[in-house]
């Protein structure tokens, strides 16, 4: 039988796009120091392309403030070096991290007081999909791609809230205040690229390790078919990393790895209670009487 045409390499052949959290705020209090957190993340991204030397790594930096690619295996620089490859990845990849953390920096002194301390997880995913899709339009035999969130920092009130804000609107007994209008906006671009990624069969990895679990990622691992994770002991990361995210699309069928137990819906229940308290709002103010 013939291969399928929209394989272009083995099976275990991956395109791994992760989202690398640098949100200073998270990492300031953390009991994992961010360059002990590089340490395993860069021994991790040098043993996927050691598996085969077809494997990709795009690597995109999640801020604060702001966004950006800062590393990519395939680009002519790095495929340029046969030899010495994880000192030639470390030095691209750190020299375009400080440049980025720098710039975010900058971006945060603009910023007025009081916003939320979570990073920008839609503007990153987005990319993440946005370079897919260049991925798969640029030909009809592609790897396989996935998508790995290694994140930190908690997720926003939003997303607590916004189902309230959207039944509000609906039975229009809420006038929604401009200035929190971001809370709707940063909701619906997440949960876009959630369903986008689940359109286009890009499972979404997430390994979560700050204090409490996300209920944004363990939602989006849950829709994707991805696999989600918190690691017990950050000390061992890079054997978290390695023994659960380290495994292709194709292989992962034949393994026994963590299953979503108890994802947090709790938006969806939110919405439920909303929704009914509203209703009922509007069903007493139709039966009102008229004066």
């Amino acid at each position: 039988m013939a291969p399928a045409p929209s394989k272009l390499y083995a099976d275990d052949v991956s395109l791994v796009v992760v989202l690398l959290d640098t949100n200073p705020f998270f990492w300031s209090s953390s009991s994992l120091s961010f360059s002990q957190f590089l340490s395993h993340v860069l021994a991790f991204f040098n043993a996927i392309l050691t598996l085969n030397q077809l494997n990709q790594v795009v690597v995109i930096a999640t801020g604060y403030n702001s966004c950006d690619y800062i590393f990519d295996s395939s680009s002519d620089l790095n495929r340029s070096f046969e030899n010495g490859r994880m000192p030639v990845m470390c030095s691209s990849l750190l020299q375009k991290l400080e440049e980025f953390l720098i710039k975010d920096e900058q971006f945060s002194k603009e910023e007025p007081d009081g916003r939320i301390k979570s990073s920008l997880l839609s503007g990153s995913l987005s990319m993440a999909l946005c370079y897919i899709q260049r991925v798969f339009r640029s030909g009809a035999l592609h790897p396989h791609p996935r998508i790995l969130c290694l994140q930190g920092s908690p997720d926003g009130p939003e997303q607590y809230v916004i189902f309230y804000i959207l039944c509000c609107l609906h039975f229009s007994v809420l006038t929604l205040d401009l200035k929190k209008d971001f809370l709707l906006f940063r909701y619906v671009a997440i949960m876009n690229a959630i369903f986008s990624a689940q359109h286009s069969l890009v499972p979404i990895d997430s390994c979560y390790i700050g204090a409490q679990n996300s209920a944004f990622l363990q939602q989006a691992s849950y829709i994707t078919g991805g696999v989600h994770h918190k690691p017990q002991n950050l000390d061992g990361l890079f054997q978290y990393l390695m023994t659960i995210f380290a495994t292709d699309l194709h292989s992962r069928s034949f393994l026994n790895l963590p299953k979503p137990v108890g994802v947090d819906f709790r938006a969806s229940s939110v919405f439920g209670q909303a929704q009914s308290e509203v209703a009922s709002a509007s069903d007493k103010k139709r039966k009102t009487p008229e004066t």
